[in-house]
């Protein structure tokens, strides 16, 4: 297998195979978090809108692994990390975060911004474990309580 991160175009046919991974890999959040992930309102059409106006990157062919990158004022927010079940325990996920913290000073930006949600202790662990930490809580619209927590990295801008 390539494990070569690649950034896709918008007309890029492994497109298909990123919504794909997306939703195999976070169908296990199903009934777990809630409100339901928003890989739900992920569409071909959604995903080539995001290699257009943000990144998608991946790893292999057929693509083992993911995440989209969309520049904010103040950092680059990563999602929609995936690695494939049979591809995990390999660095795929570190290695996509390396290359997120690279675009993120080739932008000028001093840190990675990721959220994952509250439910999801293991990967609260996974980013503590790569250099992330804690900035924040936020409350999807209509719950009064914290759903997703906010995660930041510095890249040294």
């Amino acid at each position: 297998m390539e494990l070569t991160p690649r950034r896709l175009g918008p007309d890029d046919p492994a497109l298909a195979e990123v919504l794909s991974l997306i939703r195999t890999a976070f169908a296990f959040m199903e009934g777990r978090i809630d409100p339901p992930s928003s890989m739900h309102r992920l569409s071909p059409e959604s995903v080539a809108e995001q290699a257009g106006t943000g990144e998608v990157w991946t790893i292999g062919s057929p693509v083992q692994a993911c995440m989209f990158l969309s520049p904010k004022s103040d950092a680059l927010y990563l999602g929609k990390l995936a690695v494939a079940s049979d591809a995990r325990g390999r660095g795929l996920a570190r290695m996509l975060i390396r290359t997120a913290e690279i675009r993120a000073r080739t932008l000028g930006l001093s840190c990675i911004e990721l959220q994952t949600r509250i439910e999801l202790t293991d990967n609260h662990a996974t980013f503590a474990a790569m250099g992330f930490h804690e900035t924040g809580r936020t409350a999807h619209p209509g719950y009064d309580r914290p759903t997703s927590i906010t995660f930041r990295k510095s890249v040294g801008g």
